[in-house]
């Protein structure tokens, strides 16, 4: 009963203060998403420094070819907190055996596909448009932690093949959308002052090279999402802080069982 009137609470919390980011929240997060694609593009520019080490992990390397997938959080601590929103930034990498660049690049633009390979999470999946290596998708996903939310999510995604060998892709939100009572006759799109902030932006990026006798992949994901209301971090702050670093690690464990099989 305690969860269930903390989530009520939460569920009628003024909405008209938490409907869209702060102008200053979306500052910080442009600025800061600018600085890792800048970051990426020099990266990506050095093969031999294709893939970021992860400083973090012990032995990270060895691990890696041992099968192990290693996650790590590069949010700064002085800026994860916003005036009114939180900033998410996690990087997660492993290592398939016997899997190759191409066979990456065909799992990953085969969106219809999406559904099944990384169910429960992705629950729709649909190409609105496609110019070569470019496309708009629209995407109905499901997160669930204490709460269930589902949410209508549309991005820009763009691949680039460097060489044989090497390739990342950048996916940028262009809108995400709340839906209340989803699947059912009374399901519909939450409006701007309705929603609730649970996901404001979410760009992700993925680098992978083939070496080794296998794929090394590195998936790095940065969102904005709203604040913990004073007094409910016990209810919501299990899903606003979880779900963004379980979310990428369960994508990139779907995407290595997708390799592997």
């Amino acid at each position: 009963m305690p969860l269930i009137s903390g989530i009520l609470i939460f569920v009628f919390w003024p909405l008209s203060i938490l409907a869209e980011p702060s102008p200053a929240a979306v500052s910080v997060f442009n600025t800061y998403i600018g600085a890792v694609e800048a970051r990426l593009a020099q990266q990506h520019a050095a093969q031999s420094a294709f893939l970021a080490p992860v400083a973090s992990v012990p032995d990270s390397q060895n691990r890696l070819r041992r099968g192990e997938l290693l996650i790590e959080n590069l949010a700064p601590a002085t800026g994860r907190s916003l005036p009114g929103a939180m900033l998410h930034h996690w990087r997660s990498a492993a290592f398939v055996a016997g899997a190759k660049a191409a066979d990456f690049e065909r799992l990953m633009q085969d969106f219809n596909s999406y559904p099944r390979r990384f169910s429960p999470q992705v629950l729709e999946s649909k190409v609105l448009s496609q110019q070569k290596d470019r496309f708009q998708v629209l995407m109905r996903v499901r997160q669930r932690h204490v709460i269930t939310v589902v949410m209508d999510t549309s991005y820009n995604i763009a691949f680039e093949r460097l060489d044989e060998k090497h390739g990342y892709s950048i996916s940028r939100s262009t809108h995400i959308s709340e839906i209340e009572s989803p699947g059912t006759k009374a399901e519909r799109t939450l409006s701007a002052s309705e929603e609730h902030g649970f996901l404001w932006r979410l760009n992700t990026y993925w680098s992978y090279e083939e070496r080794d006798g296998g794929l090394y992949m590195q998936i790095e994901s940065v969102s904005l999402t709203r604040s913990i209301p004073f007094g409910l971090a016990w209810a919501i702050g299990p899903f606003v802080e979880s779900v963004p670093r379980e979310s990428l690690e369960f994508t990139l464990r779907s995407t290595c069982s997708a390799l592997r099989r």
